[in-house]
Order: C-alpha cells, then sequence, then structure tokens
C-alpha cells in the first residue's frame, strides 16, 4: 500500500537538541490529517524532512510510496509560511509564470483558478487582493501541477471569518475530491476539527497521540435536558451519587457511562421529569489537545 506520508522512527537533532524523536506518522490516501502541536513541537522540521530539505538524523521518510528524493516531489503542492507573489502582477499572471517555472501545462490555471473561488477575480491584481484571497491564491499555486499530496501550514492564520469559512469549504472539497491534505496547525483547534479525518498531535517532538477526532475527544459522560431541572437533579444524584451530577448551563452533566443512558432515561421518566435531551457527552478538540500536551510535558520534566 502506497501510503502518502509514512515514517518511522523519524529523528532529528541538532547538537544537543532533538527536535524530532522516533516519530511514526502514518497519513492515508484521501485523507485531511490535521499535524497539531505547539510552537516548537517539531512539526516544521517534520516537514522539511518530508520535503527533502533537512537530512534525517535518524529514521526513515517515504513519500507516495518511495524513499524521499526519489522524484515524488513533482506529485506534492505545498503552501508553507504564507505566499509570495508579484503585487503588480494579477493572480492569473502570477499563475502562469509559476506554471511556467514549475512545469504545470498552462490549461491548469484557470482551473485552479475556479477551483479556489478566483475566477472572477483573477484579472485584478494581487496587490489589491484581500488576506483570504492571497491564501487561496498560494493553495490555487500549490494545485497547479494537481498534486496527489497537497501540505498546507496554517492555511487559516490571521483570516476573519469568512475567509476561514472559505479556506474551510476549499480543504474540504479538496479532501473529497481524493487529493490527500496534510494541515499544519498550532491553534484554531475548531477549524481542524471541522475539517480533519483523523489528527496527530506532536509535543516536544514526540507523536502523543494519533486518531480520528472522534477517536480522540471520547466520551466523558451524558447530558440530560429536563424539566423540571431541580427534580431532574435531586433524582439523579440519588441515582449515580452526587459527586457526579453537576448543573451546567441549564442542563445536567453526569459522569456516568454513555450506555446507561437508557436506564437513565427510563428513571427519570418515573420521577415524573419530562427528558427533552439525553445524548453523549464529548469534549472538544481544544480540551483534548491541551490535556495532552499538558501530559506530555509533565512526563518530560
Amino acid at each position: 500500500m502506497n501510503l502518502p506520508v509514512q515514517t518511522v522512527g523519524l529523528t532529528k537533532r541538532y547538537g544537543g537538541l532533538t527536535a524530532v524523536q522516533d516519530l511514526d506518522l502514518t497519513v492515508r490516501t484521501g485523507e485531511v490529517y490535521g499535524f497539531l502541536g505547539p510552537n516548537g513541537a517539531g512539526k516544521t522540521t517534520t516537514l522539511r524532512m518530508l520535503l527533502g530539505l533537512v537530512r534525517p538524523t535518524a529514521g526513515t521518510v517515504r513519500l507516495l510510496g518511495r524513499p524521499v528524493g526519489a522524484g515524488q516531489l513533482a506529485e506534492v503542492g505545498a503552501l508553507i509560511e504564507g505566499p509570495a507573489f508579484y503585487p503588480y502582477l494579477s493572480g492569473r499572471e502570477n499563475l502562469r509564470v509559476l506554471a511556467r517555472y514549475a512545469g504545470a501545462p498552462a490549461e491548469r490555471v484557470p482551473l485552479v483558478l475556479d477551483l479556489v473561488d478566483l475566477a472572477g477575480r483573477a484579472g485584478d491584481r494581487y496587490a489589491g487582493y484581500s488576506l483570504g484571497m492571497k491564501q487561496r491564491l498560494g493553495v490555487a499555486a500549490a494545485l497547479l501541477k494537481d498534486p496527489r499530496l497537497l501540505i498546507l501550514d496554517e492555511p487559516t492564520n490571521g483570516l476573519d471569518p469568512s475567509g476561514t469559512a472559505d479556506m474551510r469549504r476549499l480543504i474540504r472539497r479538496l479532501g473529497a475530491a481524493g487529493c490527500t491534505v496534510l494541515l499544519l496547525s498550532s491553534h484554531l483547534l475548531g477549524e481542524v476539527e471541522q475539517v480533519c479525518d483523523r489528527v496527530g498531535v506532536v509535543s516536544q517532538g514526540r507523536l502523543v497521540a494519533e486518531g480520528s477526532v472522534a477517536d480522540l475527544r471520547g466520551t466523558v459522560g451524558l447530558r440530560v435536558l429536563a424539566e423540571p431541572l431541580d427534580g431532574a437533579a435531586e433524582r439523579a444524584r440519588e441515582l449515580v451519587g452526587a459527586d457526579r451530577v453537576r448543573v451546567v448551563d441549564g442542563a445536567l452533566e453526569l459522569a456516568v457511562e454513555p450506555d446507561r443512558a437508557a436506564w437513565l432515561n427510563t428513571e427519570l421518566v418515573r420521577a415524573g421529569v419530562a427528558v427533552r435531551e439525553l445524548r453523549p457527552r464529548e469534549r472538544d478538540l481544544e480540551q483534548v489537545f491541551f490535556e495532552l500536551i499538558g501530559k506530555e510535558t509533565a512526563d518530560v520534566r
């Protein structure tokens, strides 16, 4: 199976500093993979090793099923540290220049402009583009070679809510079209949560967790909307223990296994409580992220 990205024991040391340590990373075909970690966690160093810009100290890297340097970079697109274009040229003209240098067919220019929703502004000068438009043009440039793997470094950084929503929709479309997307991020975890199929969390140069967003969030109990709330809380405390029941924002939060939902619903109804909603309570990705980072920091110390 030719995975778009696979590393085994990947390590990079700079003198006495270990930037990346024993990293085993797997990105599957056609998925949007979020590579998360705080600043200085080793994400950028990992990216440079993936692209052959930095030689690993130890371990192996395979890109699109082959060792790095086997000619597959022609099938990889990347937007790193923000796009850079000629300000006095139009968006279309900038892409034509890049296409010539990259050996991409000129026919790709209108296709990628349409893909990133810039066809209507393609004739405007780059200097007049909003930040969101500049980011989308950068993605268009990364797509000129019709890559099998697209690497995006903080693509929503600095964007307003509208630009962020546009970028989110674009990433979803690319993933749905079969392009594998490796998305690097150190914050804006709510955005990652909405677009990524799987995520890997790196801290202190080590991978501390990997899996689907749902798997990483897990379930931590039940959330119940019921009337009367006081009566529901009293009965719930009798059923599961007072220390497992909290009233938060007009609802009950119960620290019990989700598979007890049917039993709990029956008991509340018997007590004369009207249950309007009862569902598993999940942590958001941001909570999981900081729990993982905090745990890893504590382990290292």
